[in-house]
């Protein structure tokens, strides 16, 4: 038994998972095991984990068809033996007290789950910071800070979890975007939520996926992940709700961006999503979480899709060339 079990799913990684364990194994807080999920990778990954795992007793590796990330991740689950679980994807990298931070807030607040900061990282751009809170809040406070999306991310690579809360939840296997789809259920589980944002997992954007953006059928799933939350959440309250319809809202423009972007705008799924948004017109207009930038869009898109695709280019074009 360890106190925390760090879960990293391997896949196609060559170039970058030795910088990532090296990260893990150099943390301040040492009572953990790595366990290396092997999904099939067809490269030297998998050649790489066991390497760690001849030379350190605290790496363990798992061999397996692959999956994808979150059969991946599930397998690490099955097999933790730590009282807390950790997730890194193996192309990011941690700060060397990212696990300290992150068990030191879960255990002196008694909470459920314990959050830090993440740093965006783009190849020869040097990371931005962020502005920090700490604070300790309930699930509901959570929940809307998640749908709210500001301060705590969907994402479960910052994040250390009791592992009681996965004792009958797994991650949605062949769904894309799947930290989405049980992000309601894990804060469902909670009594306590640490929060200290301070940025300490570093998560790797590569510029080729800037630069050359193409679509996938499998990205409607991240509005199907919102509007089955939204379904969820019906009956929670009204800031919950609006929040809610919030994040359905945002997930169609975010799965429209990379529709113009890719230049699939003739998919039959674009005219859903294009009626979803002009039938919200008023409610994204009147909400003030909806920046400036993106209300213009939504003006714009009225009037026609063509016209939606400038100010898409122009932050797709701020995103790869000003980060």
């Amino acid at each position: 038994m360890c106190e925390i079990s760090i879960i990293v799913p391997v896949y196609k990684v060559e170039p970058y998972l030795r910088k990532c364990v090296d990260s893990i194994l150099a943390q301040t807080f040492t009572d953990f095991e790595v366990i290396l999920v092997d999904d099939g990778s067809p490269d030297n990954s998998g050649k790489i984990c066991d390497e760690y795992a001849s030379k350190d007793s605290r790496v363990r590796v798992i061999h397996k068809k692959n999956g994808g990330l979150s059969s991946a991740r599930n397998a690490g689950i099955d097999v933790a033996r730590g009282k807390y679980l950790g997730f890194v994807d193996s192309d990011d990298y941690i700060e060397k007290d990212m696990y300290e931070l992150l068990y030191d807030n879960i255990v002196k607040e008694q909470a459920d789950l314990s959050i830090c900061g993440i740093y965006d990282v783009y190849e020869g751009k040097k990371p931005v910071n962020k502005p920090t809170i700490k604070k300790t809040v309930t699930a509901t406070e959570g929940l809307l800070l998640i749908l709210h999306g500001n301060i705590i991310s969907v994402h479960a690579v910052n994040k250390l979890y009791k592992r009681e809360l996965f004792s009958t939840l797994r991650y949605p296997e062949g769904k894309y975007h799947e930290d989405s789809f049980v992000i309601v259920d894990l804060l469902d589980r909670c009594k306590k939520i640490a929060i200290d944002s301070k940025q300490k997992y570093y998560y790797y954007h590569r510029l080729d996926s800037i630069n050359t953006e193409t679509f996938s059928a499998k990205q409607f799933e991240f509005i199907e992940a919102w509007v089955i939350n939204e379904n969820k959440l019906r009956g929670r309250g009204k800031k919950i709700e609006e929040a809610a319809h919030q994040r359905v809202c945002f997930a169609n423009f975010l799965v429209l961006d990379k529709i113009v972007t890719a230049k699939a705008t003739n998919l039959p799924e674009t005219k859903k999503i294009v009626h979803y948004l002009r039938n919200n017109f008023l409610f994204i207009m009147r909400n003030r979480i909806f920046t400036k930038s993106r209300k213009l869009s939504m003006l714009l898109l009225l009037f026609s899709i063509h016209l939606y695709k400038f100010p898409v280019e122009l932050r797709r074009k701020k995103l790869a060339n000003n980060k």
